[in-house]
């Protein structure tokens, strides 16, 4: 199992206090780089992995150390997470010492708190077994296991790479948490892909899965369901247990743009339009993982993607402090062009207003200025936070569903407009070529979903008569 230790500091940890740092262990402790220098590792005698420190990211995104660790922080900071091999106990009190002298050097705080030390840690006995990676605790044929404890699981930049790893040698990514841990919405995102796996450790039933409830066991190198005789998985009590967090509501608006390629092309405009319109507010910052390190810039978000096309490009984006909303963009090069494929989810508190009034203005305003495709909008009661728990979530509930003017032109505009719905869409944007907008309900009605059901097997069989 590993530690993670994290130490932000108002001042960017130089190479001389880096180096302070790591050798609080002594001179006996033997340094090596990986992932191309942006990770160093302390290693015992006989080569034995104790710490792994991560260069230092500068966060300049206000509320990210609230919203991952709990612990307020003033932007800008620098965030250096060391992570310990518990294998080992000197390893966690090395990892925060070497965290307590950055803060000694530079000021800032620890987390978690009482973690820091100063004091030197004697490693000189520590039994020798073979060089290794901190970051994953077991690694088999079909599985790359991570344990993890912290008050949120985030897509981090370490644990991105771990995930491209296992993708690379055809293993599933199984984290195991204690059960009071939560997934951010990316790192959830990314655990509910086959096969990866979100492992709770549950004093009931030993393990369950925390996204499905299923019970697991370790079966041939990786947790899967314990099956009953008839071939069922059995679902873990603590996952149907009522939740202890707040309530709240959560509105979802999945939104996919396609574009002309151009030179002067600015992407990310779609999604800070409905930011914007749904929260009052531009988005507060982007990156490539989390914590979100960057201001809201499209042109800066524009310019990685061109970089990096023709391989698409996953990013990660946050809002204001005073209003929870979380957002992921893919952006893809394709034959049809640029396409944007973004979910935004805005969380409000019990007795808070959705303003589901607005969507349809939303929709307008991305089919005559940003080349809509799609957009589907639903409510889902679930804690404001946006944080997932392991505990069973109620589905989204659809309210609208938006198509774009090129769909709408191919599906046969006639077809289009007469659904078996009870409720006819609106026509958006230009009379020659319009987008249409279809009302599924209110978010809280559950027979939104047969609507919708029907309403793509409507538009899927253009051939039928209306």
């Amino acid at each position: 199992m590993t530690k993670d230790v994290i130490a932000l500091t108002p001042t960017m940890p130089d190479v001389w206090a880096l180096m302070a740092s790591l050798y609080a262990g002594g001179s006996d402790l033997d340094l090596s780089a990986a992932a191309d220098g942006a990770v160093v590792q302390l290693h015992g005698p006989g080569g034995r992995p104790l710490v792994s420190v991560e260069s230092p990211l500068l966060v300049r995104v206000p509320g990210e150390a609230e919203r991952l660790l709990g612990q307020s922080a003033e932007a800008p900071y620098w965030w250096t997470e060391a992570r310990a091999s518990t294998a080992v106990p000197e390893a966690e009190k090395l990892a925060g010492v070497v965290c307590g002298r950055l803060n000694a050097l530079l000021g800032g705080t620890t987390w978690p708190a009482g973690a820091a030390s100063t004091e030197a840690v004697d490693v000189s006995a520590v039994p020798s077994a073979g060089a290794g990676q901190p970051a994953v605790d077991v690694v088999t044929e079909n599985a790359a296991v991570v344990l993890i404890d912290r008050p949120v699981v985030a897509l981090t930049s370490w644990l991105a790479e771990i995930m491209r790893t296992a993708v690379a040698s055809r293993r599933s990514l199984q984290i195991v948490t204690p059960p009071g841990v939560r997934l951010s919405a990316p790192a959830r995102t990314t655990l509910a892909r086959v096969p990866n796996r979100w492992v709770v450790r549950d004093p009931e039933c030993g393990y369950y899965d925390g996204l499905s409830g299923a019970v697991l066991r370790w079966q041939d190198g990786a947790f899967s369901p314990a099956l009953s005789e008839d071939g069922t998985a059995r679902v873990a009590a603590a996952f149907t247990r009522r939740a202890e967090e707040a309530p709240g509501r959560r509105l979802i608006v999945a939104i996919r743009t396609v574009h002309r390629p151009d030179e002067r092309l600015l992407l990310g405009g779609a999604l800070e339009t409905a930011w914007e319109t749904l929260t009052g507010s531009a988005p507060g910052g982007w990156g490539t993982a989390e914590p979100v390190n960057l201001p809201w810039s499209p042109r800066q978000l524009t310019d990685l993607a061109r970089e990096r096309m023709p391989e698409s490009s996953q990013l990660i984006v946050v809002g204001r402090p005073e209003r929870r909303a979380i957002a992921t963009l893919r952006v893809t090069r394709t034959t049809k062009g640029v396409e944007e494929d973004m979910v935004l989810t805005v969380g409000f508190a019990e007795g808070e207003g959705l303003p589901l009034d607005r969507v349809r203005a939303l929709a307008e305003e991305l089919v005559t200025r940003h080349s809509l495709r799609t957009m589907l909008t639903s409510v889902q009661a679930a804690p404001a936070d946006l944080a997932t728990a392991p505990r069973l979530e109620g589905p989204p509930l659809p309210a609208a569903f938006t198509l774009g003017p090129d769909d709408v032109h191919a599906i046969g505009p006639d077809h289009a407009r007469r659904t078996p719905l009870d409720q006819p869409p609106t026509a958006l944007g230009p009379t020659t070529r319009p987008a249409l907008h279809y009302p599924l309900g209110d978010g809280e009605d559950p027979a939104s979903w047969e609507r919708l059901q029907q309403l793509t097997n409507h538009l899927r069989s253009p051939t039928v008569s209306g």
